[in-house]
């Protein structure tokens, strides 16, 4: 293994847990809030502001990470015909799944906050960030599975 496989790896963790960690919290910590009237709605779209951010960067980086290491681990037989290149494919699937769930449940609250409403947008879109929140998790567990060896 080079150095820049090894930086690849360790960036693409973080930044996973980050961006997971991130979409967690702001399912479990600030919408919970806001739907029970308790944040104002400025600070949630400062919030969802933040997770968007870090959704996007997020995303970047574990796209160029991701591609290096399947690059640098993986042929195209490997990809399609084994367990751990199944996993491979199926993060990329969950990776485009969460990064839209972020984007489409993030404007939608937003929306609402402009609208000066925070109890019924963070209704409406809690079932959309619990969905994301179990992608993120999904995603965590695979990375897991192939960094362990679980499978070959």
């Amino acid at each position: 293994m080079t150095l820049v496989d090894a930086v690849s790896i360790t960036l693409h963790q973080v930044f996973a847990a980050v961006w997971v960690g991130s979409v967690v919290f702001m399912t479990a910590g600030v919408l919970p809030l806001a739907k029970e009237g308790h944040l104002e709605p400025e600070p949630v779209e400062m919030a969802t502001g933040t997770l968007r951010t870090v959704s996007r960067i997020s995303a970047v980086i574990l796209l160029l990470t991701g591609s290096h290491m399947a690059a640098s681990f993986y042929t195209v037989a490997d990809l399609t015909g084994t367990p751990n290149g199944w996993l491979v494919l199926a993060m990329l699937g969950l990776w485009l799944v969460l990064m839209g769930l972020i984007e489409v449940s993030g404007s939608r609250l937003v929306d609402g906050l402009q609208a000066k409403k925070v109890r019924a947008p963070a209704h409406e879109t809690l079932g959309w960030f619990r969905a994301a929140s179990v992608v993120g998790v999904l995603l965590l567990v695979i990375a897991g599975l192939l960094s362990s060896g679980a499978l070959v």
